[in-house]
């Protein structure tokens, strides 16, 4: 199964169909403003006047057939033949592959969301997949919870989405809630309230939106008393808001990569106030983590920071056919290079302090913009604030923060720095303040910093 982002633009589909050779293709006519079916016209003329079934495509040649689930279209099959068309020899021949599967070959392709270059096609096996939703249920307690109603915004061609909840619903039973095709703030409220969800997924945007929403004490959220934050850094006035605000005492953060099935990290339930706001969660069973100095590879002392290094039955097999970024990522002895900058206690809790690669280096200091961005938090103004560097001709790199006030509220540039001064070092106190409404986003609610950064450099930089 290839996960195809429902954002993506006829040279991203196109790309994404043609790396990993898909023989068949399975989607709506349309969902919003994306048409599915024209999008794929456009990629495959000859769907026009081919025999549903036997497509033969001069850009794709491994591409053999569309299914389309709604309105019948030329050239496609639609779902309702595709299930009713198998006999008795199909079935024979499914038992027969279904014999033949191993635990170790790959069952599912994820596509990363390219913000750094071309998506690359993260290759997980049924043992990547099932054991990390089955040791993650047993973390955040699916087993012995009575009645688990998941409230599920977070998509489901993401890792966090189909383990997380597709897997985690087959293994343990769990029930899962969607609130609307798309994702919408409100709507998280709504299912909420209507379907008593006792259990929310989101990464922090999301989480943030929900608390931000207008409407949001009209709502009885007290079914609500556990969830889970991730998919970005989770800034620790957020989770402290969720446990104040939704009373969500059993609320975790949880950290991994989609290299990784996802989850490497997770909070458990009863952890203390500290743990769950400071950490991202204690390791997962059955996985490995340690901390290296980037330049030499060498372990650091626990508590100190460095690169976060997992390995275990999580690390992906391969980038589909990508050997050499393959192993740029995966070492001879089986570590998997997250790029993030954290560091490991005693007891296996993890702090995230930065991506590597999003680094500002002003004037010779390395800062990691997470740590700034848990601080405008506490800003009793500020609804989310987001840190990167710009170009500075003197220093190399300027610190800015991009924030979005809380609803009505109004606020300076000069009211920020103030805050900030005598807080945190100097250096880390931001250069640029701008004020935004939205940020750049994934379909996944993730943040493309880089295109933040080009936006604020084009305004900031001339």
């Amino acid at each position: 199964m290839v996960s195809v982002n429902p954002a993506y633009q006829v040279k991203e589909l196109e790309f994404t169909l043609g790396k990993v050779g898909c023989s068949a293709v399975l989607c709506p006519t349309q969902f919003k403003t994306q048409m599915f079916c024209d999008m794929l016209r456009q990629i495959c003329p000859e769907l026009d006047t081919a025999r549903p079934g036997f497509l033969k495509s001069s850009r794709l040649p491994d591409l053999r057939m569309v299914i389309v689930m709604d309105s019948r279209q030329p050239g496609m099959l639609h779902v309702d033949d595709v299930m009713q068309a198998a006999g008795s020899q199909q079935h024979q021949e499914l038992q027969s592959l279904q014999a033949q599967l191993s635990f170790d070959d790959p069952i599912n392709i994820q596509f990363t969301s390219g913000t750094t270059g071309l998506p690359k096609g993260v290759t997980l096996t049924h043992h990547n997949i099932v054991n990390n939703a089955y040791l993650l249920g047993l973390r955040t307690g699916f087993d012995w919870r009575p009645e688990v109603r998941v409230c599920v915004p977070v998509p489901l061609y993401h890792c966090f989405g189909s383990v997380l909840g597709g897997m985690c619903m087959a293994l343990h039973g769990v029930t899962l809630v969607f609130p609307s095709k798309g994702y919408d703030g409100l709507a998280n409220l709504e299912a909420i309230q209507n379907e008593r969800c006792n259990f929310l997924y989101g990464t922090p945007t999301m989480f943030i939106d929900i608390l931000g929403q207008s409407d949001f004490h009209k709502y009885d959220v007290s079914s609500v008393d556990a969830g889970i934050m991730a998919g970005a850094p989770c800034p620790p006035e957020v989770v402290r808001k969720l446990i104040r605000d939704m009373d969500m005492k059993e609320m975790m953060v949880a950290y991994g990569t989609t290299e990784n099935s996802p989850v490497t990290f997770v909070g458990f339930p009863y952890d203390n106030e500290e743990r769950k706001t400071e950490t991202v969660g204690c390791i997962m069973p059955h996985t490995e983590a340690k901390i290296v100095d980037p330049a030499t590879g060498e372990m650091v002392p626990l508590g100190s920071s460095g690169e976060l290094l997992i390995r275990g039955y999580c690390v992906m097999q391969e980038y589909w056919d990508e050997p050499g970024k393959t192993q740029e990522c995966i070492t001879k002895d089986g570590w998997y290079k997250t790029g993030d900058i954290a560091s490991l206690d005693g007891f296996g809790y993890c702090r995230i302090e930065g991506r590597i690669k999003d680094m500002i280096i002003r004037g010779g200091e390395n800062i990691y913009p997470a740590e700034i961005e848990q601080f405008l938090h506490t800003h009793p103004k500020v609804q989310e604030a987001q840190v990167v560097g710009v170009k500075d001709e003197r220093l190399g790199e300027n610190v800015c923060a991009c924030i979005r006030l809380r609803e009505g509220q109004d606020c300076t540039a000069e009211e920020i720095k103030a805050y900030c001064k005598g807080q945190i070092a100097y250096f880390k106190v931001p250069h640029y303040v701008e004020f935004v409404t939205s940020y750049p986003l994934t379909t996944s609610g993730k943040i493309l910093k880089n295109k933040l950064r080009e936006a604020m450099e084009k305004k900031l930089c001339v």
